[in-house]
């Protein structure tokens, strides 16, 4: 009944997203309200089945097994006060990158607009190992990540990219150059605007004309 109720209040406060893809939400409403059915279900036939020597005493083994049993629930009874936070900048480094490679053109060059064009990190990733950032045209470009560290000049924007849990999350990392002032703190996330600034290894760049702190999205994953 606790893990159904870990399964509820996660998705209603949308902290599940935290964890899993966000279309995931009613599977995971349906699948609480099972979990405490089920466990309502076997604690009424527990009690129901108790024979009558059992509930009048039990000797002192028992009860020490019964109660040492009680401390497994600890862990879900913790995710009902305090649940765990996303994925940050201290796995960047820890685990395997997205990686992409140039081939055929798939991306229609960006038309002038009046405010930069908005885009995920994959399809800036994208667009940057494909024929050198031809398709970017010159166009500014809106990006929204969290910082995973900073360097002279400049910081590391990224953002995980899921295809159902945080368990399969791989980072995709770009070096964002030209800020000024004092660089936000790892973990802030950030909107960052600016132009295609070309490849620098396996990582591409992006030329900063304005960096705007921000608050975490209820959807951290791409």
């Amino acid at each position: 009944m606790l893990v159904g109720a870990v399964l509820l209040r996660l998705t209603f406060t949308d902290t599940y997203t935290r964890y899993v893809r966000s279309e995931l939400g009613p599977f995971l409403i349906v699948a609480g309200i099972a979990v405490i059915v089920v466990g309502l279900v076997t604690l009424i036939q527990a009690i129901r089945h108790v024979e009558p020597d059992e509930a009048h005493g039990h000797d002192h083994e028992h009860a020490h097994r019964v109660g040492a049993g009680w401390l497994l629930l600890a862990p879900i009874a913790a995710l009902l006060l305090v649940a765990p936070p996303t994925l940050g900048s201290y796995g960047v480094e820890r685990a395997a990158n997205v990686d992409v490679r140039s081939g055929p053109a798939i991306f229609e060059k960006l038309k002038r607009r009046d405010g930069p064009a908005t885009m995920t990190l994959l399809e800036y990733v994208e667009r940057s190992f494909e024929h050198r950032g031809a398709s970017f045209n010159g166009v500014p470009v809106q990006l929204t990540g969290f910082v995973a560290g900073t360097e002279d000049g400049g910081l590391r924007l990224a953002r995980y990219q899921i295809a159902c849990c945080a368990a399969d999350a791989t980072p995709t990392v770009v070096r964002v150059l030209g800020t000024s002032g004092t660089s936000p703190r790892d973990d802030q996330w950030v909107t960052v605007t600016g132009t295609f600034g070309g490849t620098a290894g396996d990582i591409p760049t992006l030329t900063a004309t304005a960096v705007v702190e921000i608050e975490a999205p209820n959807d951290p994953y791409e």
